[in-house]
């Protein structure tokens, strides 16, 4: 199955707040994964928000879950970057009262 609208996909400011943050308390460590496995960082996040927006149109989502927030998604892609490369994972969530899916984490995975 696919991720349902992709070409909707708002990646808001997760990247930024989050995930490649080194000053976040819990995303200082997902930075630093992006950094070392594959060079990521805010200065070229664009590599990473384009892959996302790649990988959602062409690679197939998992139903992770329902809650009362709405249904949310997985989806693992393959990344490869000039410094390195890794298995990735998004998770998205479409809010039941929206019909678009919002990124609300990243990060690179083990294969």
């Amino acid at each position: 199955m696919k991720l349902p609208n992709p070409e909707k996909a708002i990646l808001g400011d997760k990247l930024e707040r989050y995930c490649l943050n080194f000053q976040h308390s819990l995303g200082k460590n997902k930075a630093l994964i992006f950094q070392k496995r594959l060079g990521i960082t805010l200065t070229n996040k664009k590599i990473l928000e384009d892959a996302l927006l790649i990988a959602i149109q062409e690679h197939e989502a998992i139903l992770y879950k329902q809650d009362s927030f709405g249904i949310h998604y997985d989806v693992k892609f393959f990344l490869e970057t000039e410094i390195g490369s890794s298995l990735v994972l998004s998770s998205w969530i479409i809010r039941f009262e929206e019909n678009f899916p919002r990124l609300t984490n990243v990060y690179p995975v083990d294969k």
